[in-house]
């Protein structure tokens, strides 16, 4: 079966990937200020994974705290609102996927390079000095979103688009076009726009394959594409300095960054996103 698009493809699968009752209603409590660390931690409380990942991480090095946080309400006041809010839809939409055919994709190395991709997306927004850079983290983690429904409801097509990129992901969208007909930045915007998420967060993921596309977050657009670029490349095996060479200088004037820094990012990403991924993984 052929799709004329990337809404069509998303219609499909609309029902199966939906983000889980327990997520919306998180997110309404953390933005009214009715409601205490306590009663979010009771409700977190509900959800065996969540609860297990989330006193994971705020016992791991990340944080860094002496005394062990053994109860769910501490473990939030500890995280804050931003950082929950991350850890729940990443929890949410890591668990959404988990039909995807093994010949198509390893799902341990593609949240690896998603969550590699959120680190890195985080830290150059930091580097630019840009407001509230936690939304980098979601933006980086989504990017790639769409090509899992795309596994889901066209896997001919995309092992055709697998085979001709030869693991070079770079490729990836031009043969997508190419042989689909659209992106999965396409799919993903779709997608993203069904589960109500930001209307920036749509945009973000929507443009990251051409961020001058953006019409109102085009500096964050680059920043993800760029974030992409980086994880892909090393995943690739090119060197950190052949990709700085492809950076242009109007790119670094829009996001406000130094070679220098991008390099600085990825030296430090690491030990971060290593962190973060092992404690997201399913307990």
């Amino acid at each position: 079966m052929r799709f004329k698009s990337a809404s069509e493809v998303v219609a499909q699968v609309s029902t199966l990937v939906s983000l889980p009752d327990i997520y919306f209603q998180l997110k309404d409590m953390i933005q009214d200020s009715r409601y205490s660390m306590a009663d979010i931690g009771r409700v977190i409380s509900k959800d065996p994974g969540l609860s297990a990942r989330l006193l994971r991480l705020v016992n791991s090095s990340f944080y860094g705290f002496q005394a062990k946080v053994e109860t769910l309400s501490r473990a939030v006041t500890i995280v804050g609102s931003d950082d929950l809010s991350n850890l729940v839809l990443a929890t949410c939409v890591m668990d959404r996927f988990v039909n995807i055919p093994s010949d198509l994709e390893d799902m341990t190395a593609f949240w690896m390079r998603s969550v590699h991709c959120a680190v890195v997306c985080k830290m150059l927004g930091q580097q630019s000095a840009a407001s509230n850079s936690e939304r980098f983290f979601l933006a980086g983690l989504l990017r790639d979103i769409g090509v899992l429904v795309m596994y889901q409801v066209m896997p001919m097509q995309m092992a055709k688009v697998l085979f001709a990129i030869n693991r070079d992901r770079r490729l990836l969208a031009g043969f997508e076009q190419q042989i689909v007909g659209f992106t999965h930045a396409d799919v993903g915007r779709e997608l993203l726009q069904v589960w109500q998420l930001p209307e920036s967060l749509v945009e973000i993921v929507g443009c990251g394959l051409l961020p001058d596309a953006a019409v109102k977050y085009r500096f964050d657009a680059h920043l993800l594409a760029l974030a992409g670029r980086l994880v892909d490349d090393r995943e690739f095996g090119r060197s950190i300095e052949q990709t700085l060479v492809g950076i242009s200088d109007e790119s670094l004037v829009v996001m406000r960054l130094t070679r220098e820094q991008i390099e600085q990012v990825m030296q430090q990403a690491d030990d971060e996103f290593h962190e973060i991924f092992q404690h997201l993984l399913p307990v």
